[in-house]
C-alpha cells in the first residue's frame, strides 16, 4: 500500500478510490501503454469485515458519479459452479473426513481458472453493461484458487475495461524478488507484475 495511505483510516482510502475510479483518466484507461487495466486494492487482513462495508459504500458513491460497477465475488462464484456440477452437497458431507490433499485437488480441478472459473466470469461480464469490474472474495477461496492465476487467465477473456481486485494482503515490488501478491501478508509466492496498486494512482 502506498506509504501515504497505508496508515490512513478506511474512509480516507475510500475517498481516494472514489476520486481515482470516477476519473476520466481511469475510466478511459489513459497512460497504461500496453499494460492490462488491472488494479489491486490491498487492505490488511484484519480489515476484511470492515472492507465489505467500505466496498459497498464505495459502490454507492460511484453510482452517484454515474460509474457502473459490476461486482463478482469469487467465493460465491465457486459455490455456484460446484452447485451446478452437483458437487456442493457431496463436498459439504465429505469435507470432515476427506484428506485435505484430495479435497484441494478436487476443487482445483472443478474450479480451474484456465477452464472454468474465468470462463464463468467472461459469461457474466459479456451480458452486462459496466464501466469497472470489482473482484472480491479471493481470501475465502485460498489455497485452491490463487489470485494471480485468475488475473492471468482473465486477460484475454473479458472486455478491456478496468478491473479492481480487492486483496487482503500486500502487493509488493522489489528488485530482489520482483512483484508479488502476498495474501494475508504471509510469504509472497504469487508472482504477478502486470497490475497496478490502485493506491499508487494519482486521482
Amino acid at each position: 500500500m502506498s506509504s501515504d495511505l497505508s496508515n490512513q483510516p478506511l474512509n480516507a482510502r475510500e475517498d481516494h478510490l472514489v476520486k481515482v475510479i470516477s476519473s476520466d483518466q481511469f475510466l478511459k484507461m489513459q497512460g497504461l501503454g500496453n499494460e492490462v487495466p488491472f488494479f489491486i486494492c490491498v487492505f490488511r487482513p484484519e480489515e476484511t469485515v470492515a472492507m465489505e462495508s467500505t466496498r459497498h459504500s464505495l459502490m454507492r458513491r460511484l453510482k452517484q458519479c454515474n460509474v457502473k460497477i459490476q461486482e463478482i465475488n469469487i467465493y460465491d462464484l465457486c459455490v455456484e459452479i460446484l452447485q451446478r456440477e452437483g458437487l456442493w452437497d457431496q463436498i459439504l458431507g465429505g469435507e470432515p473426513t476427506w484428506p485435505k490433499s484430495e479435497l484441494k485437488e478436487l476443487l482445483q480441478n472443478v474450479l480451474d481458472p484456465a477452464t472454468h472459473l474465468t470462463q464463468r466470469i467472461a459469461e457474466l461480464t459479456a451480458g452486462s453493461e459496466y464501466d469497472v469490474l470489482f473482484l472480491c472474495g479471493v481470501g475465502e477461496v485460498y489455497p485452491y484458487i490463487r489470485s494471480h492465476n485468475v488475473l492471468n487467465n482473465l486477460q484475454t477473456r473479458i472486455p478491456r475495461k478496468p478491473v479492481v481486485l480487492f486483496f487482503p494482503g500486500g502487493y509488493t515490488h522489489s528488485p530482489e524478488s520482483g512483484t508479488s501478491l502476498n495474501l494475508f501478508c504471509q510469504s509472497a509466492d504469487d508472482k504477478y507484475y502486470r497490475a497496478f496498486n490502485i493506491f499508487d494512482i494519482e486521482p
